[in-house]
């Protein structure tokens, strides 16, 4: 029997129609499934159902739907009340400010008043005595029996008369003030020609040397005028080498001239200078503190060298008037009146005697002690002798700490040796 081509074809057609049926149906079915699951939000995967490919949508459930959760309020908003124009303004506190403590006030200084019958201490001169002056008003603060007066020019001197004549204004600063003492410190400015007569002579010549030396000389008498104590400070070292070197020169001068007429020379020079007699800018206080005693121009002292400077003029004030020296911070200072030395003692009661050694007297050249009649007998050379020529030690006396002798032979005790 012969076949047709139609009819094979309807027969194909007819034996895969329920297979087309039913890809129809799924797709038709994946597509309203499509369109359901692109109204839900799809959870996004995580790594691992990217990597494997396992992915169950899962549909969200909405629980507000379900359940009544209780609503929470909204918070009021208050409205800030305007102040009115009768009502104060009231500062808010920060609430992050804490308060801070209250900083106690330094202690005021205590202040002693001098007594009225105070004797009075009259510090003239150039700059360097108006330094003097502020670090003596320190020293005696708390000594109500001293008063320090200090009538200072800073440029002043013995050389420029007609600049400052201080012959002429001395006797009128010591009738004003009626001093006890009289401190002078002079010569800082005067390093300048001099004016003698109608002719001016240059600085560090003979006749200028010798026309200074007649001034310091005549001024030192008219301060001692009333055998009033003078004291005279001499010229501290300075920056300026040359300075230096003349301020050496004029604290020889100083020294003669004063002590020739009764006065005293008070040397301050160690006391700005280093182990090597350099001018130093720093040094030791009166307490021993390492602190700056000049200033950077190397010519005026800072506060600490202004207290050193007073320093070496302070003990000798105290001497020369006794017992209003006594100052009111010791306690029972009013009861100690008697171990202060009342009236300065004079020149010739002061009897000055060489040191004696008790080991060697005539190496000191003496043979007695001081109110001794019997001479001392010398019995050889003195132990220092001996440890330096010959370096012997004296022998130790037996019994003492240092004794390491040995006994003598004759004292050892010798005893047989015994077997156990």
């Amino acid at each position: 029997m012969f076949r047709t081509r139609d009819a094979g074809k309807g027969s194909l057609l007819m034996r895969f129609a329920p297979v087309f049926a039913a890809a129809a149906a799924m797709l038709v079915t994946g597509f309203f499934a499509t369109m359901a699951e692109a109204q839900e939000p799809v959870p996004r995967r995580n790594m691992l159902q990217r990597l494997f490919g396992v992915f169950t949508p899962q549909k969200r459930i909405y629980y507000e739907d379900q359940y009544d959760f209780p609503r929470q309020p909204r918070p009021r908003r208050v409205q800030k009340r305007r102040a009115q124009p009768s009502e104060p303004q009231r500062s808010r506190p920060s609430r992050t400010a804490k308060p801070r403590p209250a900083i106690a006030p330094p202690p005021a200084p205590v202040v002693v008043e001098k007594s009225p019958d105070a004797k009075k201490v009259l510090v003239i001169g150039d700059f360097v005595a108006d330094s003097l002056g502020d670090g003596l008003e320190v020293a005696f603060e708390m000594t109500p029996g001293i008063a320090v007066e200090t009538r200072a020019n800073g440029s002043s001197g013995l050389v420029r008369n007609d600049y400052f004549d201080w012959p002429k204004v001395l006797p009128d600063y010591i009738a004003e003030l009626k001093p006890s003492v009289i401190v002078i410190s002079l010569g800082a400015n005067d390093r300048q020609g001099m004016r003698t007569g109608d002719v001016k002579e240059k600085f560090r010549t003979d006749l200028w040397t010798e026309e200074y030396r007649e001034r310091v000389n005549a001024f030192a008498t008219l301060a001692r005028k009333d055998n009033l104590p003078v004291l005279w400070v001499g010229m501290p070292p300075f920056q300026s080498t040359a300075m230096t070197a003349d301020m050496v020169t004029f604290n020889g001068i100083y020294r003669e001239e004063v002590e020739k007429v009764g006065g005293q020379f008070i040397d301050i020079w160690d006391g700005f200078v280093d182990e090597e007699g350099k001018f130093v800018l720093t040094g030791s206080d009166i307490n021993g503190q390492q602190v700056r005693l000049r200033g950077s121009d190397g010519i005026n002292l800072t506060k600490a060298g202004k207290r050193k400077l007073a320093f070496y003029v302070e003990k000798d004030i105290r001497k020369l008037l006794g017992e209003a020296a006594a100052t009111t911070d010791v306690p029972g200072a009013e009861e100690l009146k008697d171990l202060v030395v009342t009236a300065p003692l004079a020149n010739e009661d002061i009897v000055k005697t060489q040191p004696i050694s008790l080991t060697d007297p005539e190496l000191d050249g003496a043979t007695a002690l001081l109110g001794g009649n019997a001479p001392l007998k010398s019995t050889g050379k003195s132990p220092r002798d001996l440890l330096i020529e010959k370096g012997e030690v004296v022998a130790a006396p037996p019994g003492r700490v240092d004794d390491f002798r040995l006994a003598k032979p004759e004292t050892v005790i010798s005893r047989p040796l015994t077997r156990n």
